[in-house]
């Protein structure tokens, strides 16, 4: 079986979830099953969800301090927009067990980070980033979170 997990994983999963449907029924189908690569599967579902939630938020986190702090006359709404679709993915994917691995400090110096050098080619951003998040998780996992208002509570200086 690992042979097809490495070779064709489509297929591989489609034989080990018709397996597992087989021997929930009660067939026996043990030595069948690719068990060591299931449990990396079903592992890596948790860790890939989580990483697609912290790097949402970082995303969001980014285009708002560009919205923001932008010399030029920035596409504000795209940015705006920007956040607001990975605002809304985050919370849809967000589970409440994230909450105590989530490390918004990190996000947050991460995009600050990426916002500078991206705002770097137009003369570095407008006022000095805040070097703390003034958000919390909650205001960006909430359902419906808008970025207009999280956009004002970034300071000009």
């Amino acid at each position: 079986m690992s042979a097809l997990y490495d070779r064709d994983i489509l297929l591989w999963s489609e034989q080990q979830a018709d397996l597992l449907r087989r021997l929930s029924r009660g067939e026996r189908v043990n030595d069948s099953l690719d068990w060591p690569n299931l449990i990396d599967e079903v592992e890596s579902v948790g860790r890939n969800e989580f990483q697609a939630v912290e790097s949402l938020l970082r995303v969001a986190l980014l285009h708002l301090l560009l919205a923001r702090y932008a010399r030029v006359e920035p596409p504000r709404g795209h940015w705006l927009a920007e956040a607001l679709g990975a605002l809304d993915e985050a919370s849809r994917r967000y589970a409440p067990s994230m909450a105590q691995r989530l490390d918004l400090p990190r996000a947050w110096r991460l995009a600050c980070r990426q916002a500078e050098a991206k705002l770097a080619s137009d003369g570095g951003p407008s006022a000095p980033l805040p070097a703390e998040c003034p958000y919390t998780l909650t205001d960006l996992i909430e359902p419906d979170t808008q970025p207009a208002p999280l956009l004002a509570r970034l300071p000009l200086g």
